[in-house]
């Protein structure tokens, strides 16, 4: 069964940090392209980082470059995105996805910036 399970995220205050998790399984983890994405209330979903199957490309949404860091680890199906000086524009609920031949989403979660 595959699922993607999201965790780490909650409260916290305007220049704060937060870690996420996605823990992947049911699927080839390292053969996959891993992304995170938001969404806050009334907005599209937009598209934070990505990450490529070894790693060594990531790529960035401008809002977010500088303070956000994408990383997996292919020996735990764990990807991370590591949260630095967080403001109130970047809560939304976050979801992992997972794409190569199929795509998969997990079901988020929220992040709250707020003082």
């Amino acid at each position: 069964q595959v699922q993607l399970v999201e965790s780490g995220g909650g409260l916290v205050q305007p220049g704060g940090s937060l870690r996420l998790s996605c823990v992947a399984s049911g699927f080839i983890f390292s053969r996959y392209t891993f992304h995170w994405y938001r969404q806050a209330p009334g907005k599209e979903r937009e598209l934070v980082a990505s990450i490529m199957m070894n790693g060594a490309s990531t790529d960035y949404a401008d809002s977010v470059k500088g303070r956000f860091t994408i990383s997996r680890d292919n020996n735990k199906n764990t990807v991370y995105l590591q949260m630095n000086a967080l403001k109130s524009d970047d809560t939304a609920i976050y979801y992992c996805k997972a794409t190569w031949e199929t795509t998969y989403w997990g079901q988020g979660t929220q992040v709250t910036v707020s003082s």
